[in-house]
């Protein structure tokens, strides 16, 4: 006796992808995206060092910090950058916006509705060494 094949995937084919399943993200995988997406904007900075924040140094190679809060359907981010000065801020920060929301859309397939961004301080670009802005 042969059994029949009753589903596509039984058939060979495959399953209707609102029965396959989910896939469930937690708030950090996305905050580590969003904040690698961030650093890859040239004129942003993050801060690297201290204890609680507290001595911490502008860093053109740290990751600016990224909070996440995640619905069913959709992400809100908010980043706190450091934005290269002398330049426009403004420029600076709709990119990293575009290429945030860019970025965290077509890695996780989450809709970004909103990003914040908080600018925490200005890095000098006429600091020393690169990676050490003032």
């Amino acid at each position: 006796m042969s059994a029949v094949a009753t589903t596509p995937a039984e058939r060979g084919g495959r399953a209707d992808p609102r029965r396959r399943g989910r896939l469930v993200l937690a708030d950090r995988v996305v905050e580590k995206i969003a904040g690698q997406a961030a650093a890859e904007v040239a004129a942003t900075a993050g801060r690297s060092g201290g204890f609680l924040g507290i001595g911490s140094d502008a860093d053109t190679t740290a990751r600016p910090k990224v909070d996440v809060t995640l619905s069913s359907e959709s992400a809100d981010l908010a980043v706190a950058v450091g934005i290269a000065y002398p330049g426009s801020i403004r420029r600076a920060t709709q990119e990293l916006r575009d290429h945030v929301t860019e970025r965290v859309e077509t890695l996780t397939g989450v809709d970004v509705r909103r990003v914040d961004i908080d600018v925490t301080f200005l890095a000098l670009a006429d600091g020393p060494a690169k990676g050490a802005l003032r």
